[in-house]
């Protein structure tokens, strides 16, 4: 099976790699090992090296177990769009977002068709 490459955005690759030397700085503080934090996230220790980097393959559960595996740093996680501008004035608006994306095209024409 060939590896999927991930397109991303040239800001969000830059936030990325800030995340991954930020993780970098927190376990060279710590003084802790790459091979004890893949034991405590139970990965591989070329998994953090990628996580490190800031490599956008890497799924966003990797990087919280890493966060984590560093003495609890995941739960600032929780703050992620706490302050989020455009959603409090569309709120302010009362313009609502949907709570369900619309159906796909292809699941309306399968429903037509009894499927």
């Amino acid at each position: 099976m060939a590896a999927r490459k991930v397109v991303i955005m040239p800001k969000t690759q830059e936030y990325l790699s800030k995340l991954g030397e930020q993780i970098k700085l927190a376990r060279l503080r710590r003084k802790i090992s790459v091979a004890l934090v893949a034991e405590r996230a139970g990965v591989s220790r070329a998994t953090i090296w990628s996580v490190e980097k800031g490599s956008p393959s890497v799924a966003i559960g990797i990087y919280a177990a890493v966060l984590h595996a560093l003495n609890g740093m995941d739960k600032d996680l929780i703050l992620i769009a706490k302050d989020d501008e455009l959603g409090r004035k569309l709120q302010d608006l009362d313009i609502m977002p949907k709570k369900r994306a619309p159906r796909r095209k292809m699941d309306n024409e399968q429903d037509n068709m009894g499927v």
